[in-house]
Parts: structure tokens; C-alpha cells; sequence
């Protein structure tokens, strides 16, 4: 993106990849069997978030301020306005129903809905059951049946927020939510919590903090592994749903946005507030899509090789060395390796030849080290200067001028 990027989301048939971001507002279709750029669009306001409605890229409709625009594959067909400013959206495919939220206590669609709370935050549709869940400013996540039009239940996720421990930064209002299969529910707050419900209960079974305060703005559930992708501005956390183990994080180098994983795979993109969208790829997670398998061969050439170096256990003489230790005889055979101006040879051969050549190595090295010791500490006793046979007055005359000179030095002079 020229500037920013803020949402991004995957085609039901897993073809085409589309991103919405600034400056100027616009959306990118990316078509994953050409690793390339499908088309690119323009708007006149920037946009808020986006749906598919389609399979493919052919339909898909997205929110610029008050406004919901309605895209074919050739472009715009229609645009509405509604009247409070959106936040959220969700598509209902059994009715075919658009629901948006907003800053307003009302659900809109074909018919206005209308419900207790001042705004709302978030909204999903459980695609089993397809039940509605709103996010609420004052904390609550409320839950509608769109056969019925009727609220058939309530969570109060801001009281079960509470910690006697910790003072939170802030009404815990809801910002993210998500469903895994017809009965778990994720619920993210604006002070840093994630709630993980089963929606059979109203307590959740398992609160984990993300210790920064800031909202979290995405969350997502691992499709075969019991793990949560937990995104706010500063950081992705990768998480055990059952005892909140941390599995992995990434920091942000500039604030994220949005988050959006790939079904069945370990690769994930990251909408953030920075020109290129970051791609990331956790084998560990699953394998890479079929589009991009070449994914799985980088990896493989990426890891840790403990093979040994072929010369660690060499030792490299030059001819004239192998001469000297009564070796020469060996060059042509498999037991020296010609490197350059010299051989390589196995080290334990190396030894048992030096032995063999110079028994008396050892004790030459030893009568060294001693000779070396004896001869520092003939350095610091007192220097006896020996005088000449001529003019021995005169050289004494020197001598005591440059003894008076230099103070501490002592100076024995024979008479």
C-alpha cells in the first residue's frame, strides 16, 4: 500500500486475497495462482471494512464512513448511505441480510433493529447456527436469532474483566470477536483482555491478558491445534486456549492493524500501519498452501545444519614438512589430501610421526621454558657495570653525573 494498510481478508474459494488501505483510500485484489495483482481500486473516502459476498472476488461490498458500497468484477454497481457512521458489518447468507453497527444503539439492516446499549463495537455470525453476536460499548455481547428478530441471549463479558489484582485502564468495551465451530466464542476488550467462552454458560473458561492495555483487534482460532491468535497495535500472541501457555508473539515495528490467517495452513498476513503488508509463515502451524509450496523447501534450506567440517580432524604440513617427519613416501596416497602448496593429514597420524621423529621433543621444550624463567629473573636483580681498561677516571666521572640524575638507581662500582 502507498501508506497504510488496515484490513485484509481471504475469498471463500482461497483464490484471491483482497486488502483495503490508504493514501489514497483503496482495494487490491491479489490472485494467489499468479503470485500477482488482480486489479486495484480507488475510493472517495477511506474504507472502514469490508465483505465478500461471492466465493471468488466478483462481489463484495465494503463501508467508507456512512456510506456501503456494492462492487462487481467491472466496478461499482450501487452505494447507500446509511444513518450513523459504521464500525463493523456481517453478511447473513440463509436471509441474505447486511447487518452494520455503529455509533448508534441500533443493528441496521432491512428493517431497523434496536436494542439497550449506546453503541456497537463488533458483530458476527456463527456460520453453524447463525446466530447474530453484537459487541457493545458498555461491555456486552448480545445475541440475536434473525429468524425470530429476537434477542435470545446475553454476556456480560466487562464484569468477568474485573480483577482485584490489576486496575484496568479504562471500561473493558468489546472489540473483537470470534467464533470456533457453533459453540466457543472469543471476546476481545478494549483494555487488553481475550474471554473464551463456551456459549452454553455465561462465565468464560478462560480470561488471558495481554498486559498492554491497548485493544485488541483481532482474534482467530488455529483450525487442528488448540491455539489463539490474539492481535492489538503492538503485538500478535500465539496462545493455548486451555492453560493460556504462550506458543509464540511477534512484535510490531509499526502498529498492527489487522489479521488474517490462511485456512488449514501456518501462513498469516498482517495489515499494519506501514506501506508493504507483512507475510508470515510458522511451519509448526501447517503446511504452506498449495499456491505457495515453494514456502516449504525455503524453510527446509533455512535450518540448522550440524554436519561437521570435512578438516576438522586434519592437520595441513607443507611438503618440506612431511619430508622432515619421514612422511613423503605417503603423497599419491589416500592418506594425505593435496590442498594448494601443501597436504592434509589425519591429526592422530600427524602425532604419532612427530613422536616418532623427535622423541626428545618434550624435554627440548621443557629445558626452553626453563632457560626462558631463568633469564626473566636475572632481569630484575642489580647490574654490575664493568669499566674500561683506559681512562677508568673518566668513566667513573660519567658514571656519577648519571647517577645523580636518575634517582634510585644504585650503581656498585669497583675500586
Amino acid at each position: 500500500m502507498p501508506g497504510v494498510s488496515t484490513t485484509i481478508k481471504v475469498s471463500r474459494d482461497g483464490q484471491y486475497i483482497l486488502a483495503t488501505g490508504i493514501y489514497k483510500p483503496r482495494v487490491k485484489c491479489f490472485d494467489v495462482n499468479n503470485l500477482s495483482l488482480k486489479f486495484e481500486r480507488c475510493f472517495d473516502a477511506e474504507a472502514v471494512t469490508f465483505e465478500i459476498l461471492s466465493d471468488d472476488y466478483s462481489k463484495f461490498f465494503l463501508q467508507c464512513d456512512r456510506y456501503i458500497e456494492f462492487h462487481a468484477a467491472y466496478g461499482r454497481y450501487h452505494r447507500l448511505r446509511i444513518p450513523k457512521f459504521g464500525r463493523d458489518m456481517q453478511y447473513h447468507y440463509p436471509s441474505c441480510d447486511l447487518f452494520v453497527v455503529g455509533a448508534s444503539p441500533d443493528v441496521y439492516r432491512l428493517n431497523l433493529e434496536s436494542n439497550n446499549t449506546s453503541s456497537i463495537n463488533k458483530c458476527t455470525v456463527n456460520p453453524m447456527h447463525h446466530l447474530l453476536l453484537c459487541g457493545t460499548q458498555e461491555g456486552r455481547v448480545e445475541a440475536w436469532d434473525c429468524r425470530s428478530k429476537t434477542m435470545v441471549g446475553t454476556l456480560d463479558c466487562a464484569f468477568n474483566c474485573i480483577n482485584e489484582n490489576k486496575e484496568l485502564q479504562g471500561f473493558p468495551s468489546i472489540s473483537a470477536l470470534k467464533f470456533k465451530g457453533g459453540l466457543h466464542l472469543g471476546v476481545g476488550t478494549t483494555t487488553g483482555q481475550i474471554l473464551l467462552y463456551d456459549i452454553r454458560s455465561n462465565k468464560p473458561f478462560y480470561v488471558k491478558d495481554h498486559m498492554y492495555g491497548l485493544p485488541i483487534k483481532d482474534i482467530e482460532f488455529h483450525h487442528d491445534q488448540d491455539l489463539v491468535f490474539s492481535l492489538d497495535s503492538s503485538v500478535l500472541k500465539i496462545w493455548n486456549q486451555n492453560n493460556g501457555k504462550l506458543y509464540t508473539s511477534i512484535e510490531s515495528s509499526s502498529e498492527f492493524n489487522n489479521l488474517c490467517t490462511i485456512p488449514k495452513s501456518g501462513l498469516f498476513f498482517l495489515a499494519n500501519e506501514n506501506t508493504k503488508m507483512q507475510t508470515y509463515y510458522i511451519p509448526s502451524l501447517g503446511p504452506a498452501p498449495r499456491w505457495c509450496s515453494f514456502l516449504d523447501s525455503l524453510t527446509e534450506e533455512l535450518e540448522e545444519s550440524n554436519a561437521e567440517n570435512v578438516y576438522d580432524d586434519y592437520k595441513f604440513l607443507t611438503k618440506q614438512e612431511l619430508e622432515n617427519l619421514g612422511l613423503d613416501h605417503l603423497i599419491g596416497t589416500k592418506l594425505l589430501r593435496a590442498y594448494m602448496h601443501g597436504y592434509f593429514i589425519d591429526v592422530r597420524l600427524y602425532k604419532k610421526a612427530k613422536s616418532v621423529a623427535n622423541p626428545f621433543e618434550f624435554e627440548e621444550y621443557r629445558k626452553k621454558k626453563i632457560r626462558e624463567i631463568i633469564e626473566k629473573d636475572r632481569t630484575n636483580r642489580v647490574q654490575v657495570n664493568k669499566l674500561p681498561k683506559v681512562n677508568k677516571d673518566l668513566a667513573l666521572k660519567i658514571m656519577d653525573d648519571g647517577n645523580k640524575k636518575k634517582e634510585g638507581n644504585v650503581t656498585i662500582t669497583p675500586h
